[in-house]
Formats: structure tokens, sequence, C-alpha cells
């Protein structure tokens, strides 16, 4: 498994075409072969930072992500509506196992 998470700074007057086109992203991404889990939340701390967490089953499934027309649509727009430089983190991953709270 892969999982991806990114964190993107968003201009605030930017933000509601910001998570409208991250709302898209996520409905259309989630439907996705090969993608285990896809979401987009605001930081607690900044509601203007952006984070997704972004599980797929493989490097075939982050490829095959990248060339969709919803991920196209959403990096062309990113330019115009970043406040900052977006970081993001891949980790691969070889188990996975749920905890018990």
């Amino acid at each position: 498994m892969i999982v991806l998470y990114a964190s993107i700074p968003i201009d605030p007057e930017k933000r509601e075409e910001a998570l409208a086109l991250a709302e898209t992203l996520v409905e259309e991404s989630n439907r996705e072969e090969g993608m285990i889990e896809y979401r987009a939340m605001t930081d607690v701390e900044d509601e203007t930072v952006l984070r997704f967490v972004e599980q797929y089953e493989d490097e075939a499934a982050v490829e095959s992500h990248t060339q969709t027309d919803h991920y196209r649509e959403f990096a062309a727009a990113l330019p115009d509506l970043l406040a900052g430089e977006p970081e993001v983190v891949q980790f691969d991953v070889d188990g996975v196992s749920e905890l018990e709270l």
C-alpha cells in the first residue's frame, strides 16, 4: 500500500473555491480502481490549510490517479489558490492493523 499525505496552505480569499474543488476531487477519486481511501480535511488550528490522506493499492494506482480529469482540474487550479508551498510525503506501507481505543 502507498499512502500520500499532503498539506496545502490556501489563500483565505480562495478557501471556498478550494473546498469545492477538493470535494469533487475526493468524490471522484474514491471511485477509482486501486484507490483504498481518499480524504480531505481542514486543519483545526488553521482552517486555510487543507490536508489530504490518500491510500492506494500500489504505484500503478497512484500513476493512474494523476492521469484523471478530476486530478488534473484540481492541479491546474491549485497555483491560483495557494498561500504557500504545499508539502507532500509518501509512505510505502508493508502492513496495516487496526488499534483498539
